[in-house]
């Protein structure tokens, strides 16, 4: 989904929101893949997905993070987090129907997509995108998630799912000019 170091696309954070969690598209996962909750013992898997799909220069890196970002909310993990399967059984994907205030307001928060390259390319995203979606929909009544210009890829899931360009800098202007370039489709 990331298109790192492309020359291009300069990387610039953004913010998207979805004002409301009504309507999540449902999409099917194409068999035999499938998506299970969280257990613990999965943080090496969560880890090594993520270092493979390029988020962390390592495993143990991406360990580390996985540590002091939820290691205390084990608990909320088996809740919120999610593990992609292939049909053997081995884990390809993840992402987590997390949480946090944006301007003094709660939101639920799509946080750390990830599918392992190989994997990449089959329809995996959109259907691990809709089932958190859904989670998040349990437990909060809009969502945000942060992205990057290299992932216009994925930004133009995101649209596709009601999430909306958010301002939260000038930078932000910047990397949504660049979006609406590449995406030919005006987003401001």
């Amino acid at each position: 989904m990331h298109i790192k170091g492309n020359p291009q696309v300069a990387e610039i954070p953004l913010t998207m929101i979805r004002p409301h969690l009504q309507g999540i598209p449902d999409v099917a996962l194409p068999a035999p893949y499938r998506i299970r909750s969280f257990r613990p013992g999965d943080e090496h898997l969560w880890a090594a997905i993520e270092w493979r799909a390029g988020e962390f220069p390592s495993q143990e890196q991406a360990e580390l993070h996985f540590n002091r970002e939820f290691g205390k909310h084990l608990d909320e993990m088996q809740l919120r987090c999610f593990i992609l399967e292939d049909g053997p059984g081995t884990a390809v994907g993840t992402t987590t129907a997390w949480y946090n205030t944006l301007r003094g307001e709660p939101y639920g928060r799509i946080h750390w997509v990830a599918i392992v390259p190989e994997h990449q390319g089959r329809g995996l995203a959109k259907p691990l995108l809709s089932h958190v979606m859904k989670r998040l929909a349990d437990f909060h009544d809009r969502a945000y998630l942060t992205t990057q210009t290299t992932s216009w890829k994925a930004i133009q899931m995101y649209l596709q799912f009601g999430f909306e360009p958010w301002v939260v800098e000038e930078s932000c202007r910047e990397g949504w000019a660049m979006m609406e370039e590449l995406l030919q489709r005006k987003l401001l």
